[in-house]
């Protein structure tokens, strides 16, 4: 075990370079709420894919995945997962040009919900998309604090109060800009470290064939692309998190923070290419672990990753591992704390009159807050990959009608908020670990039918209701009710 005094000295030390780089970059402060939570047309290929890929690693990809492998399915769940990583970025290369050609002036997606279909529909997005990113930081502190403890002994809330305060610090006071700029410099540092890490284990194993041959011998049903629940969970889980991360705030922010549509394009479609073979690779240590025989209980396959290395590398080696589910998690939490404080920005004048001037002041303090809950759930070391799949479920019921709207003149509040609500009945109905709570003595619990039953009955529910009345909606609305935020 690692000394934990190494552990948070290293902690601290890199915290607190990200943070400074963040600062230095926004030295001369957030002159308008607009520059807080926009880097509208600012911001080439290079940044934007560098940007888009360090926000897309979170620390999950180093559990979530694995997980999957060692207790969902082996590797037909992690190519599930692999796919279902990388499919929301390739639909972002064909969204972005569509959301900056309707709503030029936008920033959010609770903007654009709230245009396009009202209040009621705007105010139920508004806690899909916060819902799901605070679970999205719950479980990205959830899974540095099980990584910290396990390798060495550092308790969960202090790893995890470390990590909060200091990215929320950083970004509160540089915005969106000081969120891309420390994007880039962790991409550079992700990516090497990740291959040395990954090739120095699998030296250590004794090389590709000795791995598969351990699986084999004890596991073989993990190293089968035949195996059903391996595929029952990799269709499951690529539309759980292609509705999430269709709902993710901090790709809309993204999409505006291209230069043009042809940057975001080339940008989101790069990005996607990378996140398959990096999921790919570390989620097969999934059914590495289980194989070997290192997953022993239901806790353990959080951290499958992490019990391989422990057991073949030395400390320093180790270490890297640390180094690397430290920046992952800081390139995730700056780019949430950000969406998050957009969406308030957005939001908060339609229900309360408030100068401009205070309402970055308002942002940062509700992100503040959603921090600190997100923290305190991050120390309890619940499965990082259930609380993704429940932040997920919300999401599945509510992207295709949110959606719809950009392509449909005829999609409409009530048709739409009717068909997420089905989307969600069925899906919670289905969705095991709410079976305590909504328990059908018929129905069985399977996460494949709740997931392809939430976004198969709110998708067509949804088309269902364009086929009623004559209604139809003019697109140039949106362009001329969604401003910019410094607008008089």
């Amino acid at each position: 075990m690692i000394a934990s005094g190494v552990v948070l000295t290293l902690t601290l030390v890199v915290l607190l370079g990200f943070a400074g780089v963040g600062v230095w970059y926004a030295r001369d402060g957030v002159d308008s709420v607009e520059e807080f939570v926009s880097a509208r047309d600012s911001v080439g290929t290079a940044t934007l894919t560098a940007t888009v890929v360090a926000s897309s690693m979170g620390a999950w990809i180093l559990f979530s995945p694995a997980e999957a492998g060692a207790a969902f399915g082996g590797v037909t769940a992690v190519v599930g997962y692999a796919v279902g990583s990388a499919l929301p970025l390739f639909c972002y290369a064909s969204l972005g040009p569509r959301i900056r050609q309707l709503v030029p002036e936008g920033h959010s997606l609770t903007e654009y919900a709230y245009a396009r279909y009202g209040t009621v529909f705007a105010a139920y997005v508004l806690l899909v998309t916060v819902a799901y990113m605070f679970v999205f930081l719950a479980a990205e502190f959830t899974g540095i604090a099980l990584v910290f403890a396990r390798l060495a002994g550092v308790p969960g809330w202090q790893t995890a109060t470390l990590v909060g305060t200091i990215v929320l610090a950083y970004t509160a006071y540089g915005g969106l800009r000081a969120s891309i700029v420390t994007d880039r410099i962790q991409t550079l540092v992700v990516l090497p470290l990740l291959f040395v890490g990954v090739v120095a284990t699998l030296v250590a194993l004794g090389g590709p064939t000795a791995v598969v041959s351990s699986v084999t011998s004890t596991r073989p049903e993990l190293l089968s692309l035949g195996y059903l629940p391996g595929i029952e969970f990799g269709v499951y889980v690529t539309v759980a998190v292609l509705g999430a991360e269709l709902l993710n705030q901090a790709w809309w922010q993204r999409i505006y923070a291209g230069r043009d549509d042809e940057t975001v394009q080339r940008s989101f479609r790069v990005a996607a290419a990378c996140v398959v073979p990096l999921v790919l690779v570390v989620g097969l240590f999934g059914p590495v672990a289980a194989g070997r025989g290192f997953v022993s209980t239901p806790s353990d396959a959080s951290v499958a990753l992490f019990l391989v290395v422990e057991r073949v590398l030395p400390d320093w080696a180790v270490l890297l591992f640390v180094l690397l589910a430290l920046v992952l998690v800081v390139s995730s939490a700056d780019t949430l704390f950000n969406a998050i404080a957009s969406v308030v920005t957005v939001d908060v004048p339609r229900f309360v009159e408030m100068p401009a001037d205070r309402l970055t002041t308002v942002a940062r303090l509700v992100t503040g807050l959603v921090a600190v809950a997100a923290i305190v759930v991050g120390a309890q070391g619940y499965s990082v990959l259930t609380l993704f799949l429940l932040a997920d479920l919300l999401a599945a019921a509510t992207f295709g009608p949110l959606l719809l709207g950009l392509y449909s003149r005829r999609a409409r509040s009530g048709g739409v908020l009717v068909a997420s609500a089905s989307g969600l009945v069925v899906g919670l109905l289905f969705f095991p670990p709410a079976r305590g709570v909504l328990s059908v003595p018929l129905l069985s619990p399977s996460f494949f039918v709740a997931f392809l039953g939430a976004a198969s009955v709110s998708c067509g529910v949804a088309w269902l209701s364009t086929l009623v009345g004559d209604e139809r909606y003019d697109f140039g609305r949106l362009g001329r009710e969604i401003h910019r935020l410094d607008d008089d």
